[in-house]
């Protein structure tokens, strides 16, 4: 991964101690954790910076944790309250590229994950099952958290992340201060994968049907990027992301357990492949819909062109304070890497919520 510009890092190390998060505030117009603020808040408006001004984070660190060798980034300093935001696919960790400057600068410690089947996370032993199903990558966040040193973290998260962060909200409250989530309540159930849907809205799903083939398995296999790129126009498409930017993160579907990951993923979902057995009774939990008892702020872009639940449909399975936002200008399906601001916010205003 390319090395973040030495005037990013010298901005970051420069906002440590309380008072340059004072200065930060000032500057930025946020909320940071360090700044003085009442017990109710009102948001305060981000700068309209351009997104895609950070190129990179800086260099990937490795760690590892649980069945996995973790590459991540961080942003921030060490002893910042932590925030833990995870992408989805077919994206990766720079989806936070300008979320986590923005953070840091207030105080935060940013970590940035590549989920398992992305960049450079690899699994240690190659006897582990190329596992996608939606609870292992959950435990695998805590693992993280726990080699990283980290009780309890503001968790982010779209797509498959999103999805994550809510399985982390319900199922250990405790290790989750609060929650930002893209598109709601994404915690899945094969019971319900498998009843049919009208006719327009299977459609949507394509790629779900396709993978569910071994000529589509194939198919993602000698066409991963093509693929990806494609997902991106249909899921985000208002978004004028140029070639650099696409390929910046297409680089980590170059993962050698990705494919295997994906398929299985998409495969499980649908009751055609098997999970874990050691994971049987977290997915009887999740089965059950469980509501998420941390504060919680949920985002949808007005052009996501992806599938994805009406806010009303899942707004009772927050149990706290919770707000849900639609952010407008264009947004699909990757909103922070297209409204980073908006993110953001989010995660500083749903930290006032705790």
């Amino acid at each position: 991964m390319d090395t973040i510009s030495e005037g990013i890092s010298q901005n970051r190390r420069r906002f440590v101690g309380a008072a340059a998060v004072t200065v930060a505030t000032a500057q930025l117009g946020l909320i940071g954790p360090a700044a003085a603020r009442p017990v109710e808040t009102e948001s305060v408006p981000l700068p309209a910076n351009k997104p895609g001004t950070n190129t990179s984070f800086g260099v990937t660190k490795q760690v590892d944790a649980g069945v996995l060798n973790v590459g991540y980034s961080e942003a921030g300093a060490s002893d910042g309250p932590a925030v833990l935001l995870l992408h989805g696919w077919p994206y990766d960790v720079h989806t936070y590229v300008d979320v986590a400057p923005l953070l840091a600068s207030v105080g935060y410690r940013v970590i940035v994950p590549y989920l398992r089947g992305y960049g450079s996370t690899r699994l240690l032993s190659s006897k582990t099952v190329r596992n996608g199903q939606q609870s292992v990558i959950a435990v695998d966040v805590i693992a993280l958290m726990d080699a990283l040193g980290i009780e309890k973290a503001i968790l982010g998260g779209c797509d498959w992340g999103a999805r994550t962060v809510c399985i982390l909200a319900a199922l250990w409250p405790e290790r989750c201060k609060a929650l930002v989530s893209v598109s709601g309540y994404l915690i899945g159930n094969q019971q319900l994968g498998k009843m049919p849907l009208p006719p327009q809205v299977e459609l949507q799903w394509w790629y779900q049907y396709y993978f569910t083939t071994e000529r589509g398995r194939a198919g993602y296999e000698k066409y991963t990027r093509d693929f990806a790129r494609l997902i991106w126009h249909i899921a985000s498409p208002k978004w004028r992301f140029d070639d650099a930017i696409f390929e910046r993160s297409a680089a980590a579907l170059d993962n050698p357990d990705h494919v295997d990951i994906v398929i299985h993923n998409y495969r499980w979902r649908l009751g055609l492949a098997e999970g874990e057995a050691k994971y049987d009774d977290l997915e009887k939990r999740l089965a059950q819909a469980p509501t998420i008892d941390v504060p919680a702020i949920t985002l949808e872009g007005d052009a996501n062109g992806a599938p994805r639940p009406e806010p009303s449909a899942y707004a009772k399975k927050f149990t706290r304070r919770y707000e849900h936002r639609t952010i407008s200008g264009g947004i699909g399906h990757n909103l922070p890497q297209e409204a980073p601001q908006a993110f953001a916010q989010a995660v500083i205003d749903v930290d006032h919520f705790s």
